[in-house]
């Protein structure tokens, strides 16, 4: 299988994947204005599992190092099957609760608040579970981008003023508690792979097949949880299951892609974490907070009705987001 030897390459990976997690949201943007997200979704989680798949049959299963996709599956323990398959549906809840947040209070906000708090909390268990890198460095970085969440809170803040309070504190609500579940779901995929990516160590998974069963995880967990969105939706009306088969192609290819989208970068997240370390990987990967907030403020123009002072905090949220980013990429 592929594996990264260089910190270099994981450092390139991680940003890439960081593209791609900032990214993937703006196909929620590309449908049919009669297609909602909650019908999205079904085919955004499909787009994740064909993505590992292929992954994990081309570039996991040839090459001289570790196991293949299939040798590793037949030897792996049921509890690391589990907990790859739990980090998924834990990904899951806290992923939809974040789609919702973007439909009720736009990219620019539901990112950094929500990502955010799940980079912070993230970055501290994954170190915690894994140590890698210089603990001043990591958690000096992590404590800007706290800062800038609470400035992106303060500009949530005045654009609130502007419009209906309760959409918009829903709105809030929702990233807060999807950023902390976002924080946990990382080190349950981590948790169930080989240490050293080189070692096929027994009963442990390759970082391929733990994003299989991940993938997995989000599929089947789809199943209850957007089937309940489907039905008390947070912003709209309920929507009947027989809508999906009622979509456009078009609008079905946009959710695969998304899916694609956010598959790639995660996978390469993953693999870029056996040698930059989880909690860096991690981290760096959420930088994708940055991309989103760049989105949100100077593409889809959300804040543009927003009083004045408000894009200064943005900016400054922005520049704390990259410094702090800078000094995770330095830490080890």
């Amino acid at each position: 299988m592929f594996v990264v030897e260089n910190y270099t390459v994981a450092i390139l990976l991680c940003v890439i994947t960081m593209l791609c997690w900032g990214s993937w949201a703006n196909t929620t943007k590309l449908t049919t204005k009669t297609w909602r997200f909650e019908l999205l979704y079904w085919d955004y989680g499909f787009g994740i599992l064909i993505t590992t798949l292929l992954l994990a049959l081309t570039i996991g299963s040839n090459g001289l190092q570790g196991r293949s996709f299939m040798a590793d599956i037949q030897q792996a323990d049921t509890n690391n099957f589990l907990s790859s398959f739990a980090g998924g549906v834990v990904f899951n809840l806290a992923n939809i609760l974040l789609v919702a947040a973007i439909g009720i209070a736009g990219m620019s906000v539901a990112f950094p608040v929500g990502i955010g708090i799940a980079l912070v909390l993230g970055v501290i268990l994954n170190y915690i579970s894994n140590p890698q890198g210089n603990p001043l460095l990591i958690f000096g970085g992590v404590t800007l981008i706290a800062v800038a969440i609470v400035l992106n809170a303060k500009a949530y803040q005045n654009l609130n003023a502007q419009s209906a309070a309760k959409v918009s504190q829903k709105g809030l609500i929702l990233s807060v508690v999807s950023g902390c579940l976002m924080g946990l779901f990382y080190k349950y995929v981590a948790g169930s792979m080989v240490t050293n990516f080189n070692i096929p160590e027994a009963g442990k998974l390759t970082p391929y097949t733990a994003l299989v069963f991940f993938a997995a995880g989000i599929v089947v967990s789809s199943f209850l949880f957007n089937t309940i969105q489907m039905k008390r939706p947070f912003a709209s009306a309920p929507i009947p299951f027989n809508a999906y088969f009622k979509g456009k192609l078009k609008d079905h290819f946009v959710g695969i892609l998304g899916g694609v989208i956010w598959s790639v970068g995660m996978s390469l997240n993953i693999i870029a974490s056996g040698k930059a370390g989880p909690a860096v990987s991690y981290g760096l990967g959420q930088g994708a907070t940055v991309v989103a907030a760049i989105w949100g403020i100077y593409v889809w123009k959300e804040f543009d009705k927003a009083p004045t002072g408000t894009k200064p905090l943005l900016n400054i949220m922005l520049l704390l987001y990259i410094v702090g980013l800078a000094m995770i990429i330095v830490s080890k």
